[in-house]
């Protein structure tokens, strides 16, 4: 809708989309007054949102018309850091010294001294990677690993499905048996949640597998309380007792999988008992979840990234995303398992990025979850570093490490944002990004399947420049002459997809620019892997992977213990695993400078059980500091048994500037990565929790 009927010559509402990294992709309804967004609501004709918005996203506003937002360029003066000043520039004089910079590095130190560092600060196709991917590609510089969420977990479902695909969401009210593997959805899916809510109501039995009882956990019918880490041996087990005690479809297997005979040698050592040794659980608890998965359908697992974070993160969503074809599950609509949606989407990548641009060799690749190292060791040298939608002096691991890298004097950073974040102190130059709602962007989903438009709601406020056309002039200043960069936004809403794939049938850039949203070509009510069909090279369940072992990985998926785990003897100095899940009011950093959030969050909080508390005489609420050889940061205290024994749970991510002692969560975690898909293990690190006096 352009425009209500009702509408003021003033107010008027238009057609969006929720930009961040989360797996709802709502529809948005923008009203606008007088040139100002002023309420934002969930569109009640699109089927996933249907009307219901996070909190987060409602106040949508306060975010928007911020008065903290960046609206000009600036250039800094002084030094690098906590409290840097800037000076405004005009967008020209930005543009010259950026220009002339790269150039300079480029003549001197090769192209590739040049990184780019993004990621789902904006998840819109042309807001993620478009024009930016094409500049820099044709510049020559380093490619840029994005690595940081879901690259071990990606890679290790496809070793087994064959791509991102999985049930469709919306059969899932249809379920009989849900378990929700490794995700608080009330918090970080929630439209799931009310289709999970409404099968429970027609008779679906819930379980949530996590260490921490969460809000979701709360409103299963069972929880279970894995330490982190684990969550492969948990899935071993559960194939150990389904084969063990013959609750197959040996028809499914037979006809529709690969590798039967080696996975089942593989799980004879994994007993419940082993098991539940390693996962820290009761033995009866791996009997009873395999005992319900195989004999209740249908069944339905919805597994999320937060179980791709430690050493053996891809194996964990590899042995997962097993269970289904052992059981039969695929067979039903509402069966099977689900990660990302996102590669039901014939997305036109090549078209958007080019990277037919990059010159040949092709650049070396920087992997962003190793920002901190790569700063300051890197061969040849980092010299500049250009940061769009991401925020890595707060997110990414070993925060010391990324504050040394960023803080030296011969880096040049420059920095596109909404906002002054912990990076953007140390920014060279600092750029004023647009929001989602003064851009035009098209999206895909990673929890549905329906393409959406979002239309911009207002014009840009002060000089913003979204990252398309931000690309767009600096490829101009670069005397880049390829007709690509003179491409439209609009153009690139038309390049993003292969409009000719079947699952596009019916749909067009002209068409859903009006309507706003659109569900793929898919049939409702499917179950996509009855008949088999696999995405894979087989075409089959691939239980054994021949495309794993030719990338150097165990075709077979198996248990790979955390690195820093109970077992290792760094447990006795550091005897608590943390982990870091998103606080209910943050998305990452996003909205963690809203006034309104913060006061709800109140401050920095790590969850300890109130065993592992008395053992170090830390009352509820006490100044605490979290501590391991990599550093350490501050925290207040919350004594609860929502947190298991022997795990400590730290609510993230606040930006260090907002932190009282200037620093967070990740000033502990390892750039150690993962076992495939080089991904972050932020939830492989062990600490200690001492009394801090205040």
């Amino acid at each position: 809708m352009a425009q209500s009927s009702s509408a003021s010559a003033a107010t008027h509402t238009v057609r969006g989309a929720c930009p961040h990294d989360c797996p709802d992709t709502c529809a948005l309804e923008v009203t606008v007054s007088d040139g100002r967004v002023v309420k934002v609501a969930g569109a009640a004709d699109h089927p996933p949102t249907a009307g219901v918005l996070c909190t987060k996203v409602a106040f949508y506003p306060e975010r928007i018309h911020h008065p903290d937002r960046l609206l000009y360029p600036q250039r800094r003066v002084g030094a690098k850091g906590p409290g840097a000043r800037f000076e405004r520039i005009s967008w020209q004089e930005a543009l010259a010294a950026i220009a002339e910079r790269f150039r300079r590095i480029a003549t001197e130190h090769g192209a590739e001294a040049i990184v780019p560092y993004s990621y789902a600060g904006n998840s819109g196709l042309l807001g993620y990677g478009s024009m930016d991917r094409r500049f820099f590609h044709r510049l020559g510089a380093s490619q840029l690993d994005r690595t940081i969420c879901a690259s071990a977990g990606a890679m290790g479902y496809r070793g087994t499905i064959g791509a991102s695909v999985g049930f469709d969401v919306e059969n899932v009210v249809d379920a009989r048996l849900i378990i929700i593997w490794g995700s608080n959805s009330v918090v970080s899916n929630l439209h799931f949640w009310r289709l999970a809510q409404e099968a429970k109501r027609r008779g679906a039995r819930l379980i949530a597998i996590d260490p921490c009882r969460t809000a979701t956990a709360d409103k299963c019918d069972q929880h279970i309380a894995l330490l982190p880490g684990t969550d492969s041996a948990l899935a071993f087990g559960l194939m150990h007792v389904l084969i063990r005690d013959d609750l197959l479809d040996h028809a499914y297997i037979a006809r529709h999988t690969l590798g039967f005979d080696a996975l089942r040698e593989r799980t004879l050592t994994f007993t419940p008992a082993r098991v539940a040794e390693i996962c820290g659980i009761n033995e009866a608890e791996v009997e009873q979840l395999a005992h319900d998965y195989g004999s209740i359908g249908p069944a339905a697992i919805r597994t999320n990234y937060g179980i791709n974070r430690t050493a053996g993160g891809g194996m964990a969503l590899r042995a997962v995303s097993c269970l289904p074809a052992l059981t039969g599950a695929w067979r039903h609509p509402a069966g099977g398992v689900l990660l990302s949606s996102s590669g039901n989407y014939p997305v036109d990548t090549a078209a958007l990025e080019r990277p037919d641009l990059m010159p040949a060799p092709t650049p070396r690749m920087i992997n962003m979850s190793t920002i901190g190292h790569d700063l300051l060791r890197a061969q040849p040298p980092i010299k500049a570093l250009f940061v769009y939608n991401s925020n890595p002096l707060a997110i990414a691991p070993d925060s010391a490490e990324v504050v040394r890298g960023f803080a030296r004097d011969d880096l040049f950073t420059v920095v596109h944002e909404l906002f002054q974040t912990d990076t953007a102190d140390y920014a060279d130059i600092l750029l004023p990004a647009t929001s989602h709602m003064e851009q035009l962007d098209i999206h895909k989903s990673y929890g549905h399947l329906h393409i959406q438009v979002n239309q911009p709601a207002i014009a840009a406020l002060g000089e913003a420049l979204p990252n398309t056309e931000l690309f767009r002039r600096l490829a101009r200043e670069m005397g880049f002459s390829e007709s690509c960069f003179a491409d439209s936004d609009d153009d690139l809403c038309r390049q993003a997809f292969d409009w000719d794939d079947p699952r596009m049938s019916g749909l067009s850039w002209e068409t859903l620019k009006i309507a706003g949203h659109a569900r793929l070509n898919l049939p409702r009510g499917a179950a996509p892997f009855a008949e088999g069909g696999f995405p894979t090279p087989s075409g089959k369940c691939e239980f054994y992977s021949q495309t794993m072992a030719g990338e150097g990985v165990d075709p077979l998926p198996d248990f790979i213990a955390p690195r820093e785990w109970r077992q290792s003897p760094l447990a006795s100095e550091f005897p608590l695993a943390l982990i870091s899940p998103p606080a209910r009011n943050f998305l990452n950093t996003s909205f963690a400078n809203s006034a309104r959030f913060l006061a709800q969050e109140k401050s920095p909080a790590v969850h300890l059980h109130p065993a592992d508390a008395a053992a170090r005489g830390i009352l509820d609420d006490a100044p605490v500091r979290i501590f391991n050889r990599r550093g350490e940061f501050h925290a207040r205290a919350v004594v609860s048994d929502r947190v298991r024994p022997g795990v400590a749970m730290a609510t993230s991510i606040w930006w260090r500037k907002l932190s009282p002692d200037g620093r967070n969560c990740n000033e502990v975690t390892s750039q150690a990565l993962t076992d495939m898909g080089g991904g972050a293990t932020f939830y492989d690190c062990l600490v200690e929790v001492a009394r801090r006096v205040a």
